[in-house]
C-alpha cells in the first residue's frame, strides 16, 4: 500500500528507510488513521527525521495524492448551523468503542447522503451533520473518526496544508535567507568616482583615437568607489532570544558583504544607554558619547530590536540600573541623540507589526522609521536610508 509515495519521498530528497516505513505499514494495519489528513500528519511524523525535510514532504505528498477524491462542498447554510461553540456530551471509552467507524470511502459516501438529506439544525444526535453528538460529521462531538465541519480547527484538508507549504524556511537545501538579506543590503551602495584618475575609460579613450587618426589617445578617469559606511546596533538578551538568528543572519550577510567602505556594529540591550558594546555578552563597553563624537554623520545607521520593555527603562534616569547600566540620561534622550547626530537612521523590529501599538515602541516610532525585519521590511528601509535629507 502507497509504495509509490515511498518512491515519491526518495525523489523529492526526504530520507525514508525501509524500516520507517515498514512502522507506518504496522501503523496503518492497526488502524490508526481514517481519513488522508490524519495519513499526513501520521506519516510525517513516523517518516521525517528532521523538521528541515517538512517543505521536501509536503512537496511529495501534494504531489502524490493531488489526484483523490475531495470532501463534497458544504453549503453554507450547514456552515451557519455549525458556527458557535457547543458543549459536548461526554462518553465513556466503552460507550466511543461501540460507535461505527467507517473507512475514508464509507465517511464520504455518508457525508455527501447527509448533505442531500439534512434540512435544519441538528445538536446532539447521532446521525446529522451537527454538534456535540456523536454523529461522525460537525465539531464537538465523541465519534472516534469522521469529518470535522465548522468549529475550531477545521476547514482545512490534508492535501490544503501540503499547498499551503508552511515550511519552506526549514529548508536545509535553500540559502536564500543570507542571500536576500545580502541583495537587500546591496541597495546601499553608493559609487563615487574619488582619488588618482588610474582607470581607463575605454569609451573615451576609442573616441579620442579616432579622432587622432588612428594615433592611440588614452583617456584616464577616476575609479568608482564604494563610500558607504555602516552602523549596525543590535539588541540582544531577553525578549529579542526568540529573534537570536533572525539577528543572526542580518549580522552574517552585512559581515560578509563587501558593499560598504566601513562597517561597524555594536550591542546594547533594550536601549542604547550611556554605553554600547562589542560583544554580545556586554563586557567590553563604548561609551556612547564616544561613539557620537567620533564617527562621521554620514554613517548609514540600522537599529534592530523588539523596542518592547517597561517604560521605565526609556524614560527614567537609571531606569536600567538592574541591568548592570548607569545610564546618567534616559535610554529616550540617547535615541533622541544618535538620530540627531546621523543623516540616515531606521529601526528593524523582529516583533510583527500588530504588537507595534505597545507603549514604547509606538515612542521609539516617533524618532526612527520602523520597518518589520523581513526581506520586505529590509528593503523598504533600505530605500529610507538612501533617500536624500
Amino acid at each position: 500500500m502507497f509504495t509509490n509515495f515511498f518512491y515519491t519521498l526518495r525523489e523529492r530528497k526526504v530520507p525514508v528507510s525501509i524500516t520507517e516505513w515498514m512502522t507506518l505499514m504496522e501503523a496503518l494495519s492497526k488502524g490508526y488513521i481514517s481519513n488522508l489528513t490524519d495519513f499526513y500528519y501520521l506519516a510525517r511524523a513516523i517518516l521525517v527525521k528532521s523538521e528541515s525535510y517538512f517543505d521536501h514532504y509536503d512537496v511529495a505528498f501534494q504531489e502524490y495524492f493531488k489526484g483523490i477524491k475531495a470532501p463534497p462542498e458544504i453549503s453554507e447554510q450547514i456552515l451557519s448551523w455549525l458556527k458557535d461553540p457547543f458543549n459536548r456530551m461526554l462518553l465513556t471509552e466503552e460507550e466511543r468503542a461501540l460507535l461505527d467507524i467507517m473507512d475514508l470511502d464509507e465517511l464520504l459516501e455518508e457525508l455527501e447522503k447527509r448533505l442531500r438529506e439534512q434540512t435544519e439544525q441538528h445538536d446532539g444526535g447521532d446521525y446529522w451533520i451537527g454538534r456535540g453528538g456523536t454523529s461522525p460529521f460537525g465539531h464537538s462531538g465523541q465519534h472516534p473518526t469522521g469529518f470535522r465541519i465548522g468549529g475550531g480547527g477545521g476547514g482545512r484538508s490534508a492535501i490544503q496544508i501540503a499547498e499551503q507549504r508552511q515550511f519552506r524556511n526549514y529548508r536545509q537545501d535553500l540559502t536564500l535567507d543570507i542571500r536576500q538579506i545580502e541583495v537587500a543590503l546591496k541597495g546601499l551602495r553608493q559609487l563615487n568616482r574619488t582619488g588618482p584618475e588610474d582607470e581607463l575609460d575605454l569609451d573615451k579613450t576609442i573616441d579620442a583615437t579616432a579622432k587622432n587618426a588612428g594615433d592611440i589617445d588614452l583617456i584616464w578617469r577616476r575609479s568608482r568607489k564604494n563610500k558607504v559606511k555602516l552602523l549596525l546596533l543590535m539588541d540582544v538578551g531577553g525578549s529579542m532570544d526568540p529573534f537570536a538568528h533572525l539577528c543572526s543572519l542580518l549580522f552574517s550577510a552585512a559581515h560578509r558583504s563587501t558593499h560598504f567602505k566601513d562597517f561597524q556594529y555594536y550591542y546594547f540591550h533594550n536601549c542604547i544607554y550611556d554605553y554600547v558594546y562589542k560583544d554580545i555578552e556586554r563586557r567590553d563597553g563604548v561609551s556612547t558619547e564616544h561613539i557620537l563624537h567620533t564617527m562621521e554623520q554620514d554613517y548609514k545607521v540600522i537599529m534592530v530590536g523588539d523596542a518592547w520593555m517597561a517604560p521605565s527603562e526609556l524614560n527614567s534616569v537609571y531606569g536600567a540600573i538592574y541591568y548592570y547600566e548607569r545610564n546618567y540620561k534616559p535610554g529616550i534622550v540617547r535615541l533622541k541623540q544618535v538620530a540627531d547626530h546621523f543623516n540616515h537612521c531606521v529601526w528593524l523590529n523582529p516583533e510583527a507589526p500588530h504588537y507595534w501599538n505597545e507603549s514604547t515602541i509606538t515612542m521609539i516610532k516617533k524618532i526612527f522609521p520602523m520597518f518589520e525585519l523581513t526581506i520586505e521590511g529590509l528593503q523598504q528601509a533600505v530605500k529610507k536610508l538612501i533617500v536624500k535629507r
